[in-house]
C-alpha cells in the first residue's frame, strides 16, 4: 500500500492480504481499479451501494481520489476485499518497540530466541 488516503487504518508501506471475489459490503476495505485510469489500483472503503456500483471513500477525508471525484465504481472494477494487514518486519519491530517503551534491546533479545 502506498499513500496516505487510508490513514489511520492503513499506512504507507503496509502489506495487505486480499481475497479476490466473494461478498462485499459497507465498511469493507477493497482494491478497485480507478475508473478514470484502469491501470491504477486503489485501496478504498465501501461506503454504500449506489446505482449498480459501489461508493468508495478514503478513510482520510482530505485525500483526493475517491467516489467524490469519480462517482460509483462498477462491480467489475472492484477486485477484492482486504482480509488482513501484514506488516513489513521493519515496521512491526518499530511498532513493537513503541509498545514496549522503546526498549530495542529487549526486542533484539526476544528475536534471538
Amino acid at each position: 500500500m502506498s499513500g496516505a488516503s487510508m490513514v489511520p487504518a492503513y499506512y504507507d508501506g503496509d502489506r495487505l492480504l486480499v481475497r479476490y471475489g466473494g461478498a462485499l459490503g459497507p465498511g469493507d476495505a477493497v482494491l478497485a481499479r480507478d475508473p478514470r485510469d484502469p491501470q491504477l489500483v486503489l485501496l478504498k472503503r465501501i461506503a454504500r451501494r449506489e446505482g449498480g456500483g459501489w461508493w468508495l471513500l478514503a478513510d482520510n477525508p482530505y485525500a483526493p481520489g475517491d467516489s467524490r471525484q469519480f462517482g460509483a465504481v462498477p462491480d467489475a472494477l472492484v477486485l477484492g476485499r482486504v482480509v488482513v494487514r501484514l506488516w513489513p518486519p521493519r515496521a512491526a519491530r518499530a511498532r513493537l518497540s513503541r509498545l514496549s517503551g522503546g526498549s530495542a534491546g529487549v526486542l533484539r533479545r526476544w528475536r534471538r530466541r
